[in-house]
């Protein structure tokens, strides 16, 4: 597929619709989220965003992708632009569109998507490290999509155009692979494009499986563990359904929330598959969002949303 026409982004039409199992957690248990504050326009400038894919949260600072000029972002939890770093190109230093971050121990992780690399940054911006180089081979990348690390220091890489999940230790060299390089598919535990993984306190992750339009969990080994929705592989709006399912994140409670592209609008999914509930709809207005790209959470349990068609970052408080 060529990757200047898919850019994160393929048109499918919903076709299929089924139910999930009835929730088991209590109504009081399941957030409610609304919006505290909103920034960002289309631009080049500071504060500005030409296509923002990802973010994470380090401490009292965001770290956002702005995935079409280049660069990483630096706000305050409230918005305040504080500084940028990268620019277009292949040096250290340097970035080539970045996706969705991880962050562990004051060490940034940036997938960058068109250098096939992870490069490591330290919270100023200054480069200390990078792994990784094109090709299908253990450790290479194909458009690596995001980058996750764990308390151990193990990265997670999501390997888009390869369709796989690949395991890292803290030097970069592969432990572990799921799903089968160069080969998408619909069976548990392979993958149609996968862009981001998020982790479960156990050691176990959870995976987008984008174009799969669904999500799967995996336990600390890798052993598949479930999928949401089962046995689908189209594109749907139906709650529990998604329409390229961008990203994953984890809260303190455990439950999953995933970007769910098409459908312009966040889903939570508990930690054992359950759907529990749903905000947002397509538009411009607060709480609205224009194809979502990224999430991640602040210490205080707020979340904050990549709104990519809008170029903004919308941080939301949950009641």
């Amino acid at each position: 597929m060529n990757r200047s026409l898919l850019r994160l982004v393929l048109p499918i039409l919903p076709l299929l619709v089924l139910i999930l199992p009835a929730c088991q957690l209590s109504s009081d248990d399941i957030p409610t989220y609304h919006v505290v504050s909103e920034w960002g326009q289309r631009g080049a400038g500071p504060g500005e965003f030409t296509e923002p894919i990802g973010l994470v949260v380090n401490g009292s600072e965001v770290f956002v992708s702005d995935a079409g000029n280049n660069r990483i972002q630096v706000f305050d939890l409230d918005g305040r632009f504080l500084r940028q770093f990268g620019e277009g190109g292949t040096a250290l230093g340097e970035l080539g569109r970045p996706m969705h971050l991880g962050v562990r121990r004051d060490t940034l992780y940036v997938a960058e998507y068109l250098n096939d690399r992870v490069q490591l940054f330290s919270p100023d911006g200054t480069s200390l490290a990078a792994f990784g180089t094109a090709g299908t081979g253990a450790g290479q990348f194909d458009a690596p999509s995001s980058a996750t690390v764990d308390a151990e220091g193990r990265i997670h890489v999501a390997d888009f155009y390869n369709q796989r999940i690949q395991i890292l230790d803290p030097a970069g060299n592969m432990t572990k692979q799921i799903g089968t390089t160069g080969k998408d598919s619909r069976e548990p535990g392979q993958f149609t494009y996968p862009t981001s993984v998020a982790l479960f306190p156990d050691g176990g992750f959870v995976v987008a499986d984008a174009y799969n339009h669904r999500i799967q969990a995996f336990g600390p080994d890798g052993a598949f563990r479930w999928m949401v929705p089962e046995n689908v592989a189209w594109a749907d709006s139906a709650r529990g359904h998604f329409n390229v399912a961008t990203s994953v994140v984890v809260s303190q409670q455990n439950i999953i929330h995933v970007a769910d592209f098409y459908n312009h609008r966040i889903q939570l999914i508990s930690e054992n598959g359950e759907w529990l509930s749903t905000f947002g709809t397509q538009g411009s207005g607060s709480g609205q969002f224009n194809l979502p790209t990224g999430m991640a959470f602040d210490e205080e349990g707020n979340l904050f949303v990549v709104d990519f068609g809008n170029d903004r970052i919308q941080k939301f408080e949950s009641r």
